[in-house]
């Protein structure tokens, strides 16, 4: 049986890291349709939880833990602390 659309995850930590440069605005056709449905995408995981947060990674285009891998550890082990219980929320 597949799972269910998920309407909710209370208040457990969040945290959405987004790019902060452009990369789509050599496709066009497409590119910022595309952006739109990313960020309407984004938009709807931060309003899943109670505790969540917009992270914007200034110097990276689409490959976050790439360009910024740094960012992309920081938020990992902050929203694991915090789901441990181990670091309040921020």
């Amino acid at each position: 049986m597949p799972d269910g659309p998920v309407g909710s995850a209370g208040d457990i930590p969040v945290e959405v890291l987004t790019h902060g440069k452009e990369y789509l605005a050599a496709l066009p056709t497409y590119g910022p349709k595309l952006e739109q449905a990313w960020t309407a995408g984004q938009r709807a995981w931060l309003k899943l939880s109670s505790d969540s947060k917009l992270i914007v990674a200034d110097k990276s285009e689409h490959y976050i833990y790439v360009d910024q891998p740094e960012l992309a550890v920081e938020s990992i082990e902050r929203v694991t602390a915090q789901a441990a219980g181990d670091q309040p929320a921020q």
